[in-house]
């Protein structure tokens, strides 16, 4: 007689009892047990494994007990599952009818002891059908009433549990505040009140030392702009209850006065409708105004589309117009990507300021102004600095064949170093970089102030490493039609990356480090192979 390996699966929806000597989980697997014990003229015999799922729904496959018995399923190792009832399994059609195809494919099936069929017949598929529908429905109301449950417990006021704010703890079904993190919600609210800006609040609270909750690490972290933003548009702060799109009055005492609370909701809609609006065209290009080619053409934000996609770009006036703005004026202009432009252009400003600090910046220098003055340029640092205030303090940029001219206005200079702007030397408002553009194809890399943007090339790192392990496997004895074959390549291909072993030390300490020429990539090397000797390369490599 064949035997019939039969494993016991049970499940349990909620946790409640489970830490019980006997528990539902118990009951299930001693009836289940019962079963295939009158089965034993059949050849049925229990599994020793135990598949026990406590506290999860039926509504998702992704359970884990029920995950390994699955596996189990598809190695071989079960012939028969058996439940107590079906929607211990599943309560779910669409997944009852994946769970079909598996075991079939399987050659397995399942039983449930409590009701008289399994799927091994199709008078069993039939009622397995009618009872998972029965038992969806049943799951659909389920959640309906919860959901109704909620939705009227918060329009009492009542906290329905989740994330506990900051400023707040639980207490019972309400929530009552925390004056440590509730003086640090109101110093978020004042921080914006005065900046009118989110990002000037994460600096500003940084500055302050204002910390959020403990995470993972155990430590305090420091505000993001997410974690500001969610605080500032969180109505629990003002004695208030969210739920979907409505607010209700809510039974936890306010931390910040409703008044103020609404005030600040307006500010933050309307600083979304400017950036939204037609008026935000100087936001998105900052130095729109400000940027002038060698002819004195006005250089003009620009943008095109492809795919779905939009690029920005600062393009000298008579390229758009099609004529020349004065007499001689050549017909070729300037077409530069907007935002490497306005990054380098705005570290070059930077870069500026911080070497003039200590010398001829500051007129009548004192510990204290530079100090000051340091800690301005300490907190424009980062991405933001090309669309914020470094950019405004530029009064005039003039492009020219190698080289830009920057002419700055001392207010705002004075402004972000939070000086008096009598303070400022204008001697130090001016400022010369070099300039250079070179042309890849359709793509134009910058370099402005002597500085190209680089980053390590992965692919190119991958493959010098792939050639010195080509190498190694040649030099010990192989061959490159075996060496094709393991790296499922063709020998040309292993040829052609195995060049790149012999390139010199210092040109891949470079590649490695990110400060490789722009120009120096895998498919530029595979269509130009350098000479054997290392002088050679460097030169090659150079003139990139």
């Amino acid at each position: 007689m064949k035997k019939i390996r039969c494993a016991i699966y049970t499940r349990k929806s909620s946790e409640e009892g489970l830490e019980q000597t006997f528990n539902s989980l118990h009951a299930q697997r001693e009836a289940c047990t019962s079963y295939i014990a009158s089965q034993k003229h059949e050849g049925w015999v229990v599994m020793a494994d135990h598949y026990d799922d406590g506290g999860i729904s039926g509504g998702t496959l992704e359970r884990d007990a029920l995950q390994r018995l699955l596996r189990d399923v598809d190695e071989g190792l079960v012939d028969q599952i058996v439940v107590y009832k079906i929607d211990r399994l599943t309560r779910s059609l669409a997944d009852f009818a994946k769970l079909v195809e598996r075991l079939d494919a399987a050659d397995a099936s399942f039983v449930s002891v409590t009701q008289s069929f399994n799927t091994a017949t199709s008078m069993g598929r039939l009622t397995l059908n009618v009872l998972l529908s029965f038992a969806q429905f049943e799951r659909e109301v389920t959640a309906e009433r919860i959901r109704d449950k909620i939705a009227a417990s918060k329009k009492k006021g009542l906290w329905m549990g989740g994330n506990v704010p900051l400023g707040y703890e639980p207490d019972g079904r309400t929530l009552k505040v925390r004056p440590d993190e509730a003086r640090t919600v109101n110093a978020l609210f004042d921080l914006y009140l005065q900046h009118r800006s989110i990002i000037a609040v994460v600096h500003e609270a940084e500055r302050h030392g204002l910390r959020r909750r403990k995470d993972g690490t155990g430590e305090p972290q420091p505000f993001g702009r997410g974690h500001i933003h969610y605080i500032l548009t969180n109505p629990v702060y003002a004695g208030l209850i969210r739920h979907r799109d409505q607010v209700h009055d809510g039974q936890q005492p306010a931390i910040i006065n409703r008044d103020l609370w609404n005030q600040v909701q307006a500010m933050l809609t309307q600083g979304a409708a400017r950036r939204r609006g037609k008026t935000s065209a100087n936001n998105t290009s900052p130095l729109s105004g400000r940027l002038f080619d060698e002819t004195g053409d006005r250089v003009t934000p620009s943008h095109a589309g492809k795919k779905g996609r939009r690029y920005r770009y600062y393009v000298s006036n008579r390229l758009i117009t099609g004529t020349g703005t004065k007499a001689g004026a050549s017909d070729r202009g300037w077409r530069l990507p907007a935002q490497a432009l306005e990054q380098q252009t705005a570290d070059v400003v930077q870069r500026h300021l911080r070497n003039r600090l200590a010398c001829d910046l500051l007129v009548a220098p004192t510990a204290d102004a530079i100090a000051r003055a340091g800690r301005g340029l300490d907190r424009l640092s980062g991405p933001e600095t090309a669309s914020g205030q470094i950019i405004k303090c530029i009064e005039k940029a003039v492009l020219a064949p190698g080289r830009i001219e920057i002419s700055l206005d001392r207010a705002s200079v004075a402004s972000v170093l939070e000086l008096d702007a009598s303070r400022i030397s204008q001697m130090a408002m001016t400022l010369v970089a070099p300039f250079h553009r070179r042309k890849r194809g359709v793509e134009s890399k910058l370099m402005i102030g002597g500085h190209e943007p680089t980053s390590p090339d992965g692919v190119l790192i991958r493959n010098i490493a792939k050639a010195h392990q080509y190498y190694e496997a040649i030099t010990q004895g192989g061959t490159f039609e075996e060496l094709a074959r393991s790296e499922d390549l063709t020998v040309r291909r292993i040829l052609q990356v195995i060049e790149l072993a012999f390139i010199a030390p210092d040109i891949v300490k470079a590649v490695v480090g990110g400060k490789q020429p722009s120009g120096l990539t895998t498919k530029w090397l595979g269509q130009n192979p350098l000479p054997s000797d290392w002088q050679a390369q460097r030169r090659v490599v150079a003139a990139l």
